[in-house]
């Protein structure tokens, strides 16, 4: 049976592997199919593709950065054409942001007395490297692997949860795309995509994403949700399974895969074939990649 992750992180955005390495990861753990989907770019698809062993697929993709009433809500999108103006433009303006709020919570670390800086942020998030251009997303995970490195937390999940989570002493909000707005910029620019990880929405007041706001981005063109994902146990995945069946779309399993930092979890969870071919079917911005 073909074995399908759609959802995956390279040190392109917050995942710790390059995306030549992730492929080798994906191969390693007996996937066919994998979908690259760094924050807010696609950066590193071409050396995925790149690097593709003969039988395997690369799905072009990204986990677009969404808000929705102060909480936090992501869209992993597959196969649109990144140079669509109104997409590509969105994009720009979330990476920029990306990065004014990055040095933002450098600032407020320093002034708490944590000896951050922000070139070693740059480092981490391998910004500089010339092959990705602009394409790098700097993200709070880059963040956090500078605060423990000056000793100012044991590992990244203790700097989120007592510097830089949602209402810590540096935090700092940022830009982010309506979600319904942006399943229609996936869609006009020929993509499709699925709701992530939607019981966890940081910022909500149940740590959900709210219904009503997904049957919205239902009737846009949302056209899966991730319900099968390691940060769901199993009540959440049966709800938010009923709740892709209520609503007409196809279900998604995917790792969230971010390399060291999540274990190396690729293939944990997967999409199931016939569920793959029903999402991917009305897509026109750019094919699968084929090894």
């Amino acid at each position: 049976m073909t074995r399908i992750d759609l959802h995956s992180h390279s040190s392109v955005s917050d995942g710790t592997d390059a995306p030549a390495d992730v492929v080798g990861h994906a191969v390693a753990a007996g996937l066919d199919v994998l979908a690259l989907t760094d924050h807010d770019t696609v950066g590193g698809i071409g050396e995925a593709a790149a690097h593709l062993p003969p039988g395997f697929t690369l799905v072009p993709g990204m986990e677009l950065s969404c808000a929705y009433a102060g909480s936090s809500v992501h869209l992993v999108s597959y196969l649109f054409d990144p140079d669509d103006p109104g997409l590509d433009g969105e994009l720009r303006r979330v990476r920029s942001d990306r990065a004014s709020r990055a040095e933002e919570m450098v600032r407020k670390l320093r002034e708490q007395g944590v000896d951050v800086s922000w070139e070693r942020v740059l480092e981490i998030a391998g910004a500089g490297r010339a092959e990705y251009a602009d394409a790098n997303t700097i993200g709070r995970p880059h963040l956090a692997r500078a605060i423990v490195e000056a000793g100012a937390a044991r590992d990244v999940q203790d700097a989120f949860d007592r510097w830089i989570g949602s209402g810590g002493p540096a935090y700092a909000s940022r830009y982010a795309i309506d979600p319904v707005r942006a399943v229609g910029l996936v869609r006009a620019a020929g993509g499709v995509c699925s709701l992530a990880h939607p019981a966890r929405a940081e910022g909500s007041l149940n740590g959900a994403v709210p219904l009503d706001l997904v049957e919205r981005m239902v009737e846009a063109g949302l056209g899966g949700i991730e319900a099968d994902h390691p940060s769901h146990n199993r009540k959440q995945t049966a709800y938010w399974r009923g709740v892709a069946a209520d609503l007409g779309v196809v279900v998604t399993g995917s790792s969230d895969d971010h390399g060291s930092l999540t274990g190396h979890r690729l293939g944990r969870h997967t999409t199931a074939p016939e569920a793959f071919d029903e999402l991917v079917e009305p897509a026109t911005g750019v094919p699968l990649i084929k090894g």
